[in-house]
């Protein structure tokens, strides 16, 4: 899959800079401080690995079964009750029918 494009700027006069910029191979500041990044960077590769080797298997038990039941689980009179109101609040009365 083809990598997105960074977005541009909607600003005229910033796009012209970024265009600039770019086109004079000027490093672009994106604001982010570079050691910040790396940090958080850091702390994001270890921090599933770390929470997986910490967690009990009973634990780890309780939140798969957590998930699936909030995926694959049946949905409560509540959920029912909304999505029957969507559907009579979203009927159009001024349409004709046929």
């Amino acid at each position: 899959m083809p990598k997105r494009s960074s977005k541009k700027p909607t600003d005229v006069n910033a796009l012209a800079a970024s265009i600039v910029a770019e086109a004079t191979g000027e490093p672009v500041d994106d604001g982010k401080n570079p050691a910040a990044v790396a940090l958080g960077r850091l702390g994001g590769k270890k921090g599933g690995k770390a929470r997986a080797a910490k967690l009990t298997p009973e634990r780890r038990r309780e939140i798969a079964q957590k998930a699936a039941a909030a995926r694959w689980g049946k949905p409560d009179d509540k959920d029912v009750a909304r999505a029957a109101k969507s559907i009579i609040t979203d009927h159009d009365d001024s349409a004709p029918s046929s």
